[in-house]
């Protein structure tokens, strides 16, 4: 154990590391940046591109260098004692709204602050895509550190700190942002490998300090000193939640369960404890991240650069292929094209399983023969090994096979001319062979369950990477982007089960997500306005429901709109000062119709009558102090403003953020339950939050086994709301499960949802490719 003079001093040392790798590595981004741009500049295009593209470089010559070194300067600032998570980074970091700097001058956001939030944004999804395992790690060990749960929004160690600040220091040295989207691309493989390193190396230094060696997430489990569980909701419910997602409990105790006597358990608290042990202890997933998958890659290498030292210099040079063995893979590709269309045998039905490895090997032998290089026949073997393990997976459906086997020699050609084909998991290549085949694998390898469109569209995608054999890469990173979109519309439409669970949740998401930005913006408008507090809370409360309810249901400029909207301006008018005769005969008068309105809406939002007058009576206190003069008087001006800028409304809604959809909207969809449609209101073990981002990373079209309501079966997700706030599942039966995010999470934690394949399909074939080699070095070398 290393000797520490400080323990407590490890958080700000890890953030200073942290930052010293950063800006190590940002020279080397800023150089290749401007090769980048070298290279857009060279190629040819309609003319108004490349003038724009001229004008880029002439820029970026002394840019670039001047970026890097603001970018490096507002890290080391950042990581200085002083810049602890919880006291905030500087303002260079982030951007007030208008509305907290100004709250007396109503504006809209300018283009230039939406257009570098959207490139922020994108930064920071495309490095946790890559680094966020890392990440994980990292989080854990210093929520250990500092004694918290999470990490503060603003803390230098999160990607979109970083991302926020290359994007404003390239707006500080004047680089404009059409230059950053047209170099979009190489900003974000640069960065997201230099945070995966930074990430890497501060766990490194971490666990020399003796900090987790080993993250465990087990004893974030908590206990509840509660009364124990009534046995029926035991084997699905170890920790509580009610409707709000909040644990029943958030005690961690060791001591004996609540209702034993003298420290002996009972037979519900004893099923209990077994229940908690099994979830400490039974897998849940997170041990096939990225991360480990990298870590089979790693292994790879190190075995096949045991006997062939230049492989492992192969994964960091681009290569070249061989004249003959060029030719060699375009006639393969040839042969298998026409082998799996047109069998040899008349009457021949489709080629079969054991034919199509028996060709792999086959065209193996034939292409190791002409391969110009040890590295080449190498290479000709490792992807060969690889093919035959995902021909022969079982899951996979036999309608599929021939569509991977054809991937075979496009894949090869990325194999031998692309450093990164077997350095990552990343690379587009394997991610489209694992992208396939999640999604095809939660069915018997027996059936045809798979469905034609799935098979047209891979069969188009196929198609598609043989058109372009020489594109390596690129088309591979196309053909992904088009399969996404497609599940994306495919998934949620396939059945009508499936359409009306989509059409219920995304309504009831939408609702409560605009009652959360009208919430704001009253409370906004409101602010240094005198009304009455009971009209402000109900106003907060109530009526923001009421006013996004009418606005999903009847659209934010409907008629219906509009009257919900006079009623709450009505509203404040009725319950400010009435001090003449005039004033309180006009409020006697409208008072009966605003009354009946305000119920209507009430009703309209799904409150129930006796909720309805318990809120009127309120209300009529309010309006009684507004009679007797003992409210305050809200200029006419001032009340014309709040008019107009209620009318306005949804155009200065505010983005949420990350605010969790509130638990009514758990209810409310439960209330819609039906024999096509379950909602998991219940159930699961409160999730740490790497399940809750583990959750949140889940991919529509992948496979799972499902543990609810006494059933056990495979679902498929199929489509996620906003923000992922909602994700719904299908059985292959057609049957829908709805989950909230937080309740996702605590099944994920209790094991009750697990992924179909531990793994991706790429990286188990390269464990039994491993396997083999292993057994049988002389492979690579014949």
């Amino acid at each position: 154990m290393s000797t520490r003079a400080n323990f407590s001093n490890l958080p700000v040392q890890a953030r200073q590391l942290y930052a010293d790798v950063l800006a190590r590595g940002l020279p080397a981004i800023g150089k290749a940046v401007l090769e980048a741009t070298h290279r857009l500049n060279d190629q040819t295009t309609e003319h108004a591109v490349a003038q724009r593209r001229r004008d880029l470089l002439r820029t970026m010559m002394t840019g670039a260098d001047r970026w890097q070194r603001h970018v490096v300067a507002a890290l080391r600032q950042a990581a200085q004692p002083g810049a602890l998570p919880g006291r905030g980074l500087s303002s260079s970091l982030s951007t007030p709204p208008p509305s907290t700097t100004q709250r007396a001058q109503l504006s809209l956001v300018d283009d230039d602050t939406i257009e570098r939030e959207i490139l922020t944004s994108r930064l920071s999804l495309a490095m946790l895509d890559k680094a966020n395992w890392e990440f994980t790690d990292l989080r854990s060990r210093m929520a250990t550190l500092e004694h918290r749960t999470e990490l503060e929004p603003n803390d230098l160690l999160r990607a979109q700190v970083l991302a926020r600040l290359a994007v404003d220091c390239w707006r500080q040295v004047e680089l404009n942002l059409d230059g950053w989207r047209d170099l979009q691309d190489c900003l974000h493989q640069e960065f997201s490998a230099l945070l995966e390193e930074a990430y890497h190396e501060v766990n490194r230094w971490l666990v020399h300090e003796q900090v987790m060696p080993e993250v465990d997430l087990r004893p974030f489990i908590r206990r509840t000193r509660s009364a124990p569980l009534p046995p029926s909701t035991l084997s699905g419910q170890v920790m509580g939640y009610g409707h709000s997602g909040a644990p029943t409990s958030a005690s961690t105790s060791s001591a004996p369960l609540a209702g034993s006597a003298h420290g002996a358990l009972s037979p519900e608290q004893l099923r209990r404890v077994h229940e908690e042990t099994r979830l400490m202890t039974r897998s849940n997933g997170l041990s096939r991240g990225s991360e480990q998958s990298d870590a089979v890659l790693d292994r790879l290498n190190r075995l096949v650069g045991r006997h062939l030292p230049g492989f492992g210099r192969s994964a960091t040079q681009p290569q070249a292929l061989s004249p003959a063995l060029s030719v060699a893979i375009h006639a393969a590709q040839d042969s298998i094209r026409q082998r799996s269309t047109q069998p040899t045998r008349p009457g021949a039905g489709p080629i079969t399983t054991p034919e199509l490895v028996a060709d792999l090997q086959q065209r193996k032998r034939q292409l190791k023969a002409l391969a110009g290089s040890a590295e080449e026949r190498a290479t000709i073997e490792i992807v060969a090994l690889l093919f035959q393990s995902i021909l022969t997976e079982e899951r996979l459906p036999t309608a599929i096979r021939v569509w991977f086997a054809r991937l075979q020699m496009p894949v090869l050609r990325v194999a031998v001319t692309e450093p990164d084909f077997f350095a990552t998991v990343g690379h587009p290549a394997r991610r489209l062979i694992d992208r396939m085949g999640s999604c095809v694998m939660g069915f018997d390898g027996s059936t045809a369950g798979v469905g034609d469109t799935v098979e047209r569209e891979i069969k188009r995608v196929v198609q598609v990477v043989e058109a372009y054999p020489d594109t390596g890469r690129r088309v591979f990173q196309t053909v992904l982007g088009e399969f996404e979109k497609f599940l994306e519309g495919y998934l949620p439409s396939r059945n009508e089960a499936t359409r009306k669970a989509v059409s219920l949740a995304q309504q009831v998401e939408q609702r409560e997500t605009l009652a959360i930005q009208f919430t704001i913006e009253l409370r906004r408008m409101l602010n240094e306005v005198p009304v009455q507090d009971g009209v402000r809370q109900f106003l907060f409360q109530v009526w923001a429901d009421v006013l996004a309810t009418a606005a999903v249901r009847h659209g934010p400029q409907s008629d219906q709109t509009r009257l919900m909207k006079r009623a709450a301006a009505d509203l404040i008018w009725s319950a400010s000062a009435k001090v003449t005769r005039d004033e309180r005969a006009e409020v006697i008068r409208r008072l009966p119709a605003l009354l009946r309105l305000l119920k209507e809406g009430m009703a309209a939002a799904g409150l129930n009558t006796e909720k309805q007058e318990q809120h009127i009576r309120q209300l009529n206190n309010s309006l009684a102090a507004a009679f007797t003069a003992k409210a305050a008087v809200i200029p006419s001006e001032r009340l014309k403003e709040l008019m107009e800028r209620l009318e306005s409304l949804e155009e200065l809604l505010p983005d949420v953020g990350d605010e969790e959809l509130d638990a009514a909207m758990v209810e409310d969809i439960s209330g819609h339950e039906s024999s096509e449609l379950e909602v998991v209101a219940a159930g699961g073990s409160m999730p740490t939050a790497a399940m809750v981002s583990w959750a949140k990373e889940l991919q529509p079209g992948n496979w799972f086994m499902l543990d609810y309501r006494d059933r056990n079966e495979a679902v498929q997700l199929v489509w996620q709301g906003m923000r992922k706030q909602l994700s719904l599942f299908v059985t292959q039966q057609g049957r829908c499960v709805l989950f909230p995010q937080n309740r996702l999470a605590a099944f994920l934690q209790a094991g009750l949802l697990l992924p179909a394949q531990e793994e991706a399909l790429t990286v188990r074939a390269t464990r039994s490719a491993m396997a083999k080699l292993d057994a049988e070095p002389a492979r690579l070398l014949s």
